[in-house]
């Protein structure tokens, strides 16, 4: 049996700038506020004496080592990615970080924000630009048609507004 794991894909390397205050400030967290305090309940945990058998100690390891991973990747995330911060010079058209109103055949309207897979939230209306919609929806204008295959079939929707 083999532990090989075929590398994952990233996804686009742009972020807004609020998504990336957002990652930093994650960051931040767990470096300097989060791991110096289970830094410290791991070291008196293990002058407590066995650790094999001390669950505060294997616990706060465990917790230790999921911190290292996230901080990681945090770290080299935010340094391959993109930041933009400028409107696109033709705000006609949809571009990373648009906020665009949809309607769909029901007469019923969705407004999204097209950001980065690192800043998805789909409860603020923030789509992914590697999800489907998110590239259907990219270099289109008001009034375009827009054909998504969703689980549940076919959709479509129109553009009604685009905004930065």
């Amino acid at each position: 049996m083999s532990r090989y794991r075929p590398p994952q894909q990233s996804g686009a390397k742009y972020i807004t700038a609020e998504g990336e205050q957002i990652l930093k400030a994650e960051l931040h967290q767990l470096w300097k506020v989060e791991r110096p305090i289970v830094t410290q309940s791991v070291s008196d945990a293990a002058a407590l004496g066995d650790r094999s058998e001390n669950a505060e100690y294997i616990y706060g390891k465990k917790r230790l080592r999921e911190i290292d991973r996230r901080v990681r990747y945090l770290s080299k995330r935010l340094e391959e990615m993109t930041v933009v911060s400028e409107p696109p010079e033709d705000p006609s058209k949809i571009y990373f970080g648009a906020m665009v109103t949809l309607e769909d055949e029901e007469q019923q309207t969705f407004k999204y924000k097209i950001v980065g897979p690192d800043e998805l939230n789909p409860q603020k209306g923030y789509i992914s630009i590697d999800a489907p919609l998110g590239r259907a929806l990219l270099g289109k204008v008001i009034d375009s048609e827009i054909e998504i295959d969703s689980p549940n079939g076919r959709k479509i929707y129109y553009v009604l507004a685009i905004s930065y």
